[in-house]
């Protein structure tokens, strides 16, 4: 068993975790497959326990949703009032933090950690409530179910078909104190939905049929099942590090499987996966590279990579550790991640060279402990994951024969110094030139020059001389030792020399990294950025480098910038356009589109993919090893998240600047509006007056007079709309909702715009089953004055115009309909934009009544949208959501409503 100091500031480390956790509450999670599972109810019976124990224990929410035996358990326990908020005419109820924060109890329950708090909160989501309570030190417990989870978003869309909207991120579940895990059988959950213990009769039936199936209940159990399993052993991992456990504890199967530069590393990897999978074990695919990794050919470098990329594919974790004792390291990283089954390939170097140089195999099997070692052979004659086989190494000739020159400069000099000085001396001389040798050729030159120096001494400087016989049996031992001193000065010298050379490339990687973080760090132009990280990335890997960044129309475009630096072939635009889409890495040395001449890598920042980083070796074909794609990734993370950085400090900098011309446009609007009120009225009384005053006024002199009175009315409008405009973007318009025929309210605005509508038909169609519409009558009625009077200006005179509606269950759908000249193509969406038009029209306008219309309909919780009709002219449609009980009409109201 190895045993090794603490390392300092990993204890440190602990410490201040440590602190931290005392300073914070403590966060427990009812954690349950799906709603109905008993979570809530578990909570409160926990609650009621600590009660008894004498804690202060309140009720921050809990939703019960009707069933009785929960809200039998809220007897006994305070309840914290919830506040009020206004919302778009809607009263709603939410958890109140700043009265549970000035409360502060020992313990407080919180019911639907995922809930999304309504708009003008503190916080927008529930759990971020949470995290303050947590903070100031509350203990708090609360419940979830897995398909609220960020990770597992996805996988619940895919088994469901249903795209959970409210996500908590997975680090609350990771910092939570204590998991209980509520779990009910799939038939049991269904039994309680069928006695309307889970939803209300026909909300149960609706949810059977849809996203509370069989099948969705055992997959969404299942990935309870495992994340709690997740969790477990992840603290069961935590306890052994801050406890300092070595021995592993097999509670679960972890297989460990070791890496070389072998052609045999695929046969290992496969069987490493089919264990896994028998014993439904998770496995990691371990490489440790030692200083000689640096001295490797490159195809053998790429024969590790290529290895540790088929674990990647077939689902391992792949680490890549550094040592020069594999069998210690490997076996250190596997009482870390608590291994119990290592694989290892089967020796295949001859005895004698396993004895000398030691064999990792027998050395993992002696040191292994408790862990179990599996000793696996390749099958005869196979071959590499490599195209191309090993070649045999060079031998370099020249550093032996200068290693020979140096024993031969060493032997003259002794023969200078032989009348004057004692055999110990010349032996010095000799171990200089070993130490000379192995500085400057290596380990093969610098063993020779040992051999050598031994026998040179012996033929020369031991009686009887100029031969290799030994008169005095005492230079035996001489020659023993001086042989070994030779080989141990050789072999340290050129372990001190690899050592070097690995930290010196350790140290580049590092300077690297610092020289481009603080070059991103002042650079704010998106240009600027490109050109920074191209210039690093290519001094690093000696090639062409190129950054494609998506267009407005997310079409990948190369930066100009790098047009000097990178021969980009037309064919391989699919190739960018695919790594964009997809995420993943393609081209040289990838399995997707391996036939392209350059690796293409994402750059993917935290909000999604923003670019492609391209890079193309300077030799043609050249694979870049295991090392170097770390570091092309580390490098093409760093390159995303400042692109990143400067687009959202982009935007950010354009919606302040638009939010800023907003609010100036919307005071000087305000203000010009309320000014022009008062004289308008002023005109348009003294016009009224003039028509309407008994003295008699020549033709010509009434038709201006109602020039002016049309005029003034039709700016009057405009003003209004104004002041609508800026109280609807101000959030000032209180709805005041009543139940509305739909029919007495049309007939309302057609009787309005009276003289406006002449020339043009106007065809009314409503069912006699329409239901009463909860709605703003006012503003509804507004919304349809708008709507008539955009089709007027645009639909000729003659036409007719089409009022019509529609019921369901859920909503009403209103439809004003022209026979005008349609909406140009693409400009469905801008024509609802504030002060735009789509063509010019027949009568004169600013482009925001549709605007108005837009911001009445949404505040009523609808939608709008304009399509082109078939046979020309446009349709403009908006709904209306039916919300509450509808009204009993008594029977005399209802037959004069008839009549």
């Amino acid at each position: 068993m190895d045993i090794s100091r603490p390392d300092p500031d990993t204890l440190l480390k602990r410490l201040r975790e440590e602190e931290a956790r005392q300073a914070r509450g403590k966060l427990k999670i009812f954690f349950g497959a799906t709603a109905g599972v008993g979570k809530t109810y578990a909570m409160l019976e926990a609650a009621h326990e600590q009660r008894r124990d004498g804690v202060d224990v309140v009720i921050g929410w809990v939703e019960t949703h009707g069933r009785a035996e929960t809200e039998v358990l809220l007897k006994g326990l305070e309840l914290l009032p919830p506040r009020t908020v206004e919302y778009r005419g809607t009263t709603l109820r939410e958890f109140d933090l700043d009265a549970a924060l000035a409360r502060r109890p020992q313990l407080l329950l919180m019911d639907e950690l995922a809930h999304t708090n309504a708009p003008g909160s503190r916080h927008s989501k529930r759990w971020q409530d949470v995290m303050e309570l947590l903070h100031a030190g509350i203990n708090v417990y609360t419940t979830i179910n897995v398909q609220h989870l960020e990770c597992l978003n996805d996988v619940v869309a895919q088994i469901t078909g249903v795209r959970v909207s409210e996500k908590v991120p997975d680090s609350v579940l990771e910092q939570a104190d204590d998991v209980e895990l509520i779990d009910l059988p799939p038939d049991d959950l269904l039994q309680r939905l069928k006695d309307g213990k889970v939803y209300v009769p026909e909300q149960a039936r609706h949810a059977m049929q849809n996203f509370f199936r069989k099948g969705n209940l055992i997959a969404l159990r299942e990935l309870a099942l495992r994340r709690t399993a997740e969790r477990v052993d992840q603290q069961m991992e935590v306890y052994r590090r801050e406890h300092a456990v070595v021995r592993t504890w097999p509670a679960g199967e972890t297989i460990m499987v070791c890496v070389n530069m072998k052609p045999r590393g695929a046969r290992l990897i496969r069987a490493a996966r089919r264990m896994a999978g028998e014993l439904h074990a998770k496995w990691i695919a371990a490489y440790v590279q030692t200083p000689r990794h640096l001295r490797l050919p490159d195809n053998e470098r790429n024969r590790v990579v290529e290895t540790l990329r088929l674990a990647e594919q077939l689902g391992a974790e792949t680490v890549t550790l550094s040592a020069e004792d594999v069998s210690r390291e490997l076996l250190n990283y596997a009482r870390e991640r608590n291994v119990t089954k290592i694989i290892v390939g089967k020796p295949t170097r001859s005895r004698w060279k396993a004895w000398l140089f030691g064999s990792v195999v027998e050395e993992l099997i002696r040191r292994s402990g408790d862990i179990d070692i599996y000793v696996i052979t390749g099958e005869k004659g196979e071959s590499c994951p490599l195209s191309a086989q090993t070649r045999p190494r060079q031998i370099d000739w020249p550093a032996y024969g200068q290693a020979g020159a140096v024993v031969l400069a060493c032997t003259a000099l002794n023969w200078l110094l032989f009348p004057f000085f004692g055999a110990a001396n010349l032996v010095m001389i000799y171990l200089l030139g070993v130490a000379i040798a192995a500085t400057r050729w290596g380990r093969g030159p610098s063993v020779l020059a040992s051999i050598a120096s031994v026998a040179a001494f012996d033929f020369f400087f031991a009686p009887p001389y100029l031969t290799f016989a030994v008169s005095d049996t005492q230079y035996v031992l001489t020659f023993a030792v001086m042989l070994v001193i030779a080989l141990l000065i050789s072999g340290l010298t050129v372990r001190i020399q690899q050592h070097a050379a690995a930290s010196r490339h350790r140290e580049r990687k590092t300077a690297l990294l610092y020289a481009m973080s603080r070059d991103l760090a002042t650079r704010r132009k998106i240009v600027e950025l490109v050109d920074v990280a191209s210039r690093h990335i290519r001094e690093v890997f000696d090639g062409q480098v190129a950054v494609f960044l998506p267009d407005a129309t997310k079409r990948l475009v190369l930066q100009r910038t790098e047009l000097l630096f990178f021969e980009f072939d037309p064919k391989d635009a699919g190739v960018v356009q695919w790594v964009y889409d997809h995420s993943q890495p393609a081209g040289l040395g990838t399995d997707t589109l391996p036939g392209s001449g350059a690796l293409y890598w994402p750059l993917v920042g935290s909000q999604g993919p923003v670019g492609v980083l391209a890079v193309r070796p300077a030799q043609h074909g050249r694979r870049f090893d295991l090392e170097q794609l770390h570091l092309l990734e580390t490098l093409a993370n760093q390159t995303a998240l400042a692109i990143e950085r400067a687009r959202l400090a982009k935007e950010s900098q354009q919606a302040t600047l638009q939010a800023e011309t907003e609010r100036t446009r919307n005071a000087i609007l305000s203000a010009v509006s309320h000014d022009l009120r008062t004289p308008l009225a002023t005109i348009i009384g003294a016009a009224s007056g003039l028509l309407n005053s008994p003295s008699g006024m020549d033709p010509r002199q009434r038709e201006l007079a109602q020039g002016i009175y049309d005029e003034a009315n039709r700016l009057d409008r405009l003003m209004k709309n104004l002041l609508d405009m800026t109280r609807l973007e101000a959030g000032a318009v209180q709805l005041r909702k009543e139940w509305h025929p739909l029919d007495e309210v049309v007939g309302a605005a057609l009787a309005r715009l009276g003289k406006r509508l002449e020339g043009h038909r106007v065809q009314t169609r409503f069912p006699a089953t329409l239901p009463l519409v909860p709605i703003d009558g006012v503003l509804i009625q507004q919304v349809l004055i708008n709507l008539l009077e955009n089709a007027v200006k645009y639909a000729p005179a003659g036409t007719a115009i089409e009022v019509t509606a529609s019921g369901s269950e859920k909503e009403v759908l209103v439809e004003v309909a022209d026979r005008g000249p349609g909406l140009p193509p693409g400009e469905e969406k801008r024509i609802f934009d504030k002060f735009y038009r789509a063509g010019p029209p027949r009568e004169g306008g600013v482009g925001l009544g549709l605007t108005i219309c837009r911001g009445i309909v949404e505040a009523h919780g609808g939608r709008i949208w304009a399509e082109n009709r078939s046979g020309g002219g446009a349709v403009f449609r908006f709904t209306l959501p039916l919300e509450g009980t509808q009204p009993v009409i008594e029977p005399e109201k209802a037959e004069l409503r008839t009549a």
